[in-house]
């Protein structure tokens, strides 16, 4: 498949964080922004949000109460 080349100004941060990413990935910038690409337009993207939003729904109880005993132990720990 033949490439096109793309110029885009972004934030200094946002162009670190591609950047840092892709290396975390061992891709090159352009494979790591093409695979964003594909990834939100093949609805990859759309149903990994929706699947951890499903999953805090089901489970939120469970982190509330981990929550609530690390506070009342740290609250105990203050007195």
């Amino acid at each position: 498949m033949a490439k096109t080349q793309l110029g885009a100004r972004v934030d200094e941060d946002v162009a670190e964080l591609a950047k840092r990413r892709a290396s975390d990935l061992g891709l090159s910038i352009g494979d790591y922004l093409a695979r964003l690409v594909q990834d939100d337009v093949s609805g990859l993207r759309a149903r990994a949000v929706d699947a951890a939003a499903r999953f805090l729904n089901e489970h939120q109880a469970v982190f509330d109460d981990a929550e609530e005993a690390q506070e009342t132990v740290r609250g105990a720990r203050a007195a």
